[in-house]
């Protein structure tokens, strides 16, 4: 079936209060929920990725949030996150009214935190122009982010179509998502419009050095815009279950407010699902805008090494490094005066935060996910 952007008839007595096609005033949810093993010891259970300054003065979540204001204002941003989380976010967001902060009771993907977002949305703003964004990536020029995304609200108000942001793949990525792209919809100012075969999942490595050489896919952003009603008519498709139980969870004397005992009873209710392989995937009119911006979701410690000075060793580095016959280690000192001494090793990656240290080979980085789960208490 494919996306009808109509209201539903049965279980709403509120009715829209903007047309779906008007981008001035869209709702912003950005996701925030996230652990962010990949940077361990930086990174922790209490204070994970998405709040540290990996790149700057301000977090990652901070720069998230300043993104989306040059969408639309304060007052029409949601920030979903942990529930353990919510002080933190209220916190770095002083600007962000607090009630805009909703706290996840337990992890269950992002096909529940995308159709709690709708709901939302819906309850306080009616079938407004929705984007989904998260707290962790990296994108400029900031300015050509606004411009894909307005592109973006444009179109899917205008056509009740669901759309994806896609990044062209810079090298044979195992580690993301790919978008399948099809027929060229239209073009506009430069920016591409097309319709969307499908989803793939995280290719082996021949898969992705294959979608590369076709030119035919791009990364999957994780970034997604639609109309509030639109979304939720595909929620009530293909994931029925979600859309009953989270609906469960308003408060019926104030409909802008989320009841936390009944958010607890339906995400307990709920499987943990993508929202890429839950909706996306089922959904008949989807497209994609190729994005004009650089991006990275800085995935982990190589990642960042791109943003980090570097000495003439080839050393990257945040902090005081000091080497001796030491080349293209990545070391990064979370307090910024703390010194890091290296002589006569190569390719390291070595991390010093408050009582922790990491030293592992930059062939072995993704394998720091394995030691955190065996560091649990420590994380």
């Amino acid at each position: 079936m494919t996306p009808s952007g109509k209201s539903y008839e049965n279980g709403s007595n509120y009715l829209p209060t903007e047309p779906a096609g008007q981008t001035g005033n869209p709702a912003i949810v950005i996701l925030a929920g996230g652990v962010g093993t990949r940077f361990w010891p930086v990174s922790t259970k209490e204070r994970p990725k998405q709040f540290l300054a990996l790149l700057g003065e301000e977090s990652l979540l901070q720069a998230g949030y300043r993104r989306a204001c040059l969408l639309t204002k304060p007052e029409r941003i949601v920030v979903l996150t942990n529930d353990s989380f919510v002080p933190l976010v209220r916190e770095q967001l002083p600007d962000l009214p607090a009630a805009n902060v909703i706290g996840e009771p337990m992890r269950r993907d992002t096909a529940a935190a995308i159709c709690l977002g709708a709901l939302v949305c819906r309850w306080r703003w009616g079938d407004v122009p929705m984007v989904v964004l998260t707290a962790d990536h990296r994108i400029v020029p900031e300015a050509e982010f606004a411009r894909v995304l307005r592109s973006a609200m444009a179109a899917a108000g205008a056509e009740g179509v669901l759309y994806t942001i896609g990044i062209r793949p810079s090298y044979a990525a195992t580690a993301y998502g790919y978008l399948h792209q099809g027929r060229l919809v239209k073009e506009e100012n430069g920016l591409r419009h097309y319709a969307l075969r499908g989803f793939r999942e995280k290719p082996d490595l021949a898969t992705a050095e294959e979608y590369v050489r076709s030119g035919d896919y791009w990364w999957n952003s994780g970034m997604f815009v639609w109309g509030v009603e639109t979304v939720l008519e595909e929620f009530r498709c293909h994931l029925p279950r979600h859309l009953t139980a989270l609906e469960a969870a308003r408060v019926q004397e104030t409909p802008e407010a989320v009841d936390g005992d009944g958010l607890r009873r339906a995400f307990a209710a709920l499987p943990a699902i993508s929202v890429d392989y839950g909706l996306m995937e089922r959904a008949v009119n989807v497209r994609m805008i190729g994005a004009t911006f650089e991006w990275s979701d800085l995935g982990g410690w190589l990642a960042l090494q791109e943003y980090l000075p570097a000495d003439e060793s080839g050393n990257h580095y945040r902090g005081r490094v000091e080497s001796l016959d030491a080349r293209g280690n990545i070391v990064f000192c979370a307090d910024p005066q703390e010194l890091v001494a290296l002589v006569g090793v190569n390719d390291l990656i070595v991390v010093r935060a408050g009582r922790r240290t990491l030293v592992v080979p930059r062939g072995r980085a993704e394998e720091i996910r394995r030691l955190v789960v065996e560091l649990q208490d420590d994380m």
